[in-house]
């Protein structure tokens, strides 16, 4: 994943009135000409036992299919629409895992599942979402359907080893064009890591039974069957890993039996609603609540005040990211934060797609070199005499961004049925029971997973914690009826400026490390002023007296390395760390209270281990100790 991810070059050919895709890469057809779909539901769907599995699947259990090359998605497509006619009405969820290394462009991949008429309602909900070609895991959410996606763009020889293994996968598409044309994909580093991420019970199928293929399973243990295979193929590979060498040694397997076998009762027990108690309602805590109640869960939501009575409670949120060389994409928070973001915020009310122009104040060559990196269209460099205010600073324009009225989105997600918000200063949190406890020593109840979302106040929880400093900003909003800005742009220059809505414009924000006050300054609006004055001159100076500027100050909590503290706080407890998001706190948390939900509930991670590690808590401290006999802390 070094490098730009290219898109896949194609022809197209007729076949009985069809339009049939053909990799120019590979010099391979992307699906069967006999009928690629009646192949898939031969191979990968009857090849893995899929109909009966899922339609067993417990209440609340989580299901995973791993596939080695998405193309036009057929075969996940077939596997959604499988789901829609077996899955029990239980809470259980299935999850799918692909990988790919050429992506088609969104106009290939519409006229690709054209061919599929029957599909087109759910192929409709994948291309609305079908992400843009950068490197890296691109999480595509159906919560309706109880089903997700994680789509990897990269070369499989990269994106294996980059996973976390924070949940088993269930069953293997082993799919990409034949081992004549692509032998890379099949070769034993690709297969050793699907391996890794793997366990006892997962199956795996494959329309090639090539002795690469064979070899590489069976030196995991991993018994190999080989029933007919689609229409004219004699064979296909159907495999299973075994806890142990069957008696059976026959090409025909139960794989329904060996999985009840292999399915320790302690398994099955652990598929149930969590009761989840999470502390702080800043955009952290309400974003985790959100992602947990999506999946069905109970979650009481605990703050000593108010909801966004903190550094989240300002009136507008700017999704606003620094990118980076396209290089690095694959694993760079803030991109990925980015693309995730714009996934999760439009299914709110309270976004607004928007437009970001980003001054480029210092180094502008490599911030607008940005433009040729990234997908055509995504950023554009604009000249001085671009700008719509007058300025003698260049930019880069980032089209796909949004804003988010938190208090608006506040409203949406408390009113979650599953959601609970209530008053409480949380003083104390049993390790050992997961009990919390108010100033008063009253019980609060027992729960299964504690998440701390307390900004800086966190570390007084646990007996070591990260430093996080204090950061003083202030925003500051007035009047602007004569010179509104369109409520689709913004401006970033250090700080920045939009219209709040129709009347009224925001800026900021001031910047003060180490300070923790938070009433609101006449000598932050002059900074305010100054600061946007510095860029618009001409723009700043149509402004209303900073004396009649109304505004927010709050103090946000940043770790010393600018990474979010994310995850659990010690392998004997289930209480959990979520803190330290700085000034990115809307962008992060989506992104990040995803990763929460795979380390809590044993899913699928949507960033690799690399990424995964300096988010984690431990990575300051090798070991963390609880406090006896409690964790304490203002909550």
């Amino acid at each position: 994943m070094s490098r730009a991810i290219q898109t896949a070059d194609l022809e197209w050919q007729q076949i009985d009135g069809i339009d049939v895709p053909v990799s120019k890469q590979f010099g391979d057809v992307y699906f069967s000409k006999d009928n690629g779909l009646l192949e898939t539901r031969h191979v990968f769907l009857n090849g893995n036992d899929l109909p009966e599995r899922l339609s067993n699947l417990q209440p609340f259990e989580y299901f995973s299919v791993g596939e080695t090359g998405f193309g036009t998605g057929l075969n996940i497509l077939a596997l959604w629409q499988l789901w829609q006619q077996v899955r029990p009405n239980n809470h259980s969820h299935l999850h799918a895992i692909s990988v790919e290394k050429f992506p088609l462009s969104k106009t290939d991949l519409i006229r690709a599942l054209n061919v599929w008429p029957e599909l087109k309602p759910i192929a409709d909900q994948l291309i609305a979402q079908y992400p843009h070609p950068i490197a890296g895991c691109h999480r595509l959410c159906f919560p309706k359907e109880r089903f997700s996606l994680d789509l990897w763009l990269g070369d499989a020889h990269d994106v294996f080893p980059s996973m976390a293994k924070t949940s088993r996968v269930n069953a293997w598409f082993l799919d990409g064009f034949a081992p004549a044309c692509n032998p890379d994909i099949w070769e034993e580093q690709v297969l050793n890591h699907i391996v890794r991420l793997s366990g006892i019970g997962t199956t795996f199928s494959s329309f090639s039974v090539a002795g690469v293929l064979k070899r590489g399973l069976t030196q995991h243990g991993i018994s190999i069957s080989r029933p007919r295979g689609y229409k004219h193929k004699r064979e296909m590979l159907k495999a299973i890993w075994l806890a142990a060498e069957p008696e059976n040694t026959s090409d025909a397997v139960d794989t329904q039996s060996v999985l009840n076998q292999n399915q320790p009762d302690q398994v099955l027990h652990a598929f149930k609603q969590r009761q989840i108690a999470i502390i702080g309602a800043g955009i952290a805590g309400l974003t985790s609540a959100w992602a947990f109640a999506e999946r069905g869960h109970q979650v009481t939501l605990y703050d000593q005040s108010e909801p966004l009575a903190g550094g989240s409670g300002n009136p507008l949120a700017l999704l606003n990211p620094k990118l980076c060389p396209i290089e690095q994409s694959h694993e760079h928070l803030m991109t990925l934060a980015w693309q995730h973001a714009l996934q999760h915020y439009p299914k709110f009310q309270a976004f607004r797609p928007i437009q970001v122009h980003q001054l480029a104040l210092k180094k502008a060559e490599d911030l607008l070199d940005l433009e040729q990196q990234y997908p055509a269209g995504l950023l554009t460099a604009e000249t001085a005499a671009d700008s719509a205010l007058i300025t003698e600073y260049p930019s880069l324009n980032l089209t796909e961004a949004g804003a988010v009225s938190p208090h608006q989105l506040k409203d949406q997600i408390l009113a979650h049925p599953l959601i609970q918000f209530l008053q409480a200063n949380i003083t104390q949190i049993h390790p050992e029971h997961n009990e919390l406890f108010n100033a008063q020593a009253q019980s609060l109840g027992q729960f299964d997973h504690v998440i701390v979302c307390c900004a800086r106040q966190t570390a007084a929880f646990f007996e070591q914690y990260p430093v996080l400093k204090p950061i003083r900003g202030q925003v500051s909003w007035v009047e602007n009826t004569a010179q509104p800005l369109a409520l689709d742009q913004a401006y970033s220059y250090g700080g920045y400026c939009m219209q709040l809505d129709a009347q009224q414009f925001i800026l900021g924000a001031s910047f003060h490390p180490n300070r923790d006050d938070s009433d609101v300054l006449l000598e932050d609006h002059v900074r305010n002023y100054e600061l946007i004055h510095s860029v618009f001159p001409d723009y700043a100076q149509s402004l209303p007296d900073v004396r009649t500027w109304q505004g927010r100050a709050s103090v946000r909590a940043q770790s010393l390395d600018y990474f979010p503290v994310l995850g659990k706080m010690s392998e004997q407890t289930e209480i959990y760390s979520f803190a330290g998001l700085g000034s990115k706190g809307f962008l992060f948390a989506p992104l990040c209270s995803e990763i929460l939900a795979a380390q809590i509930l044993k899913e699928a991670c949507p960033v690799p281990e690399s990424l995964l590690q300096k988010l984690s808590p431990t990575r300051f401290h090798k070991k963390l100790k609880a406090k006896k006999p409690y964790f304490k802390a203002q909550s």
